[in-house]
């Protein structure tokens, strides 16, 4: 997509981190922005900060885990604007699962980022491919995985890394039946980076829902400084991405028409290649 003034992008997620600064970047391009979020107070003062600017923005409070909640807020879109032509599945929550061994993760854990992660992506394309289809504009919509699960997995995060496992390969089925069924709209997958992007994704225990109570004490959510050691013990060097970054990234790879939002990175080559060479020589992943 080129012509993006007058347009309408959709972001999941939208009242802070990676959504925020997506909103902000694509408001700023001219689109009429519409947030979407589980947290109130957050998410009314990301649609301030950009009328503040004078651009166009709205906010939906949003719950990704619920069909319904989705369902509306792509009916509140299109009774609105008549259309959406972005749409951003970046809603995304890590659990307080880092560090424990998979054989110990509790049910709730994994049901709450199931919940959120997968089905969140999937709540949007049902939600919202049809209407766009129909709607026969070119258009795309982008899901947020990420390097850790999206491409390779760190074992630190068995629950997220999983998580960004299914997304991606969501992403890449939608890309083939959308051509498959000769849409304009298209699909996309946004690995943010290159980077450790400081998006408070693991301080997303203030929202979990009252019916997956955590099953055990847990600890207090890494810092940046528990991933830089996790990092570094892993081997990896350690450096902070912004999600301004990100969202400036995604914009021009969006503008270029590609799929793999995935910014260029050594590190992140180096082991996608060591994973590929492992799986072709059919031996233990390094």
């Amino acid at each position: 997509m080129r012509e993006l003034e007058g347009r309408v992008a959709v972001v999941t997620g939208g009242a802070s981190g990676i959504g925020r600064a997506l909103g902000a970047r694509f408001a700023r391009a001219g689109m009429r922005v519409v947030l979407a979020d589980v947290e109130a107070p957050a998410l009314d003062a990301a649609v301030e900060a950009l009328r503040g600017e004078g651009l166009a923005a709205e906010g939906v409070v949003t719950d990704v885990s619920r069909r319904e909640s989705v369902e509306a807020l792509a009916e509140r879109v299109y009774a609105r604007h008549g259309a959406a032509h972005l749409v951003f599945n970046n809603a995304g929550i890590g659990t307080d699962e880092t560090r424990t061994p998979l054989w110990a993760s509790s049910d709730s854990d994994w049901t709450w980022a199931f919940r959120v992660n997968v089905w969140g992506v999937l709540h949007g394309i049902r939600a919202f491919v049809p209407r766009m289809l129909a709607g026969g504009e070119e258009g795309c919509v982008v899901n947020t995985s990420s390097g850790n699960g999206g491409l390779y997995p760190l074992p630190f995060t068995p629950i997220y890394a999983s998580t960004k496992a299914v997304v991606t390969t969501i992403s890449e089925v939608l890309h083939h039946q959308l051509r498959m069924a000769g849409a304009k709209l298209r699909a996309a997958v946004l690995f943010p980076g290159p980077h450790v992007v400081d998006t408070g994704i693991f301080r997303a225990a203030r929202n979990r829902p009252a019916d997956l109570p955590p099953e055990r004490e847990l600890p207090p959510p890494p810092t940046l400084d528990d991933l830089r050691e996790m990092t570094e013990r892993a081997g990896g060097r350690f450096a902070v991405t912004s999600p301004e970054e990100v969202a400036d990234f995604a914009f021009d790879a969006l503008r270029e028409g590609r799929f793999w939002l995935l910014p260029e990175s050594p590190d992140t080559d180096a082991r996608l290649q060591a994973r590929t060479a492992s799986i072709l020589a059919r031996h233990d992943p390094t």
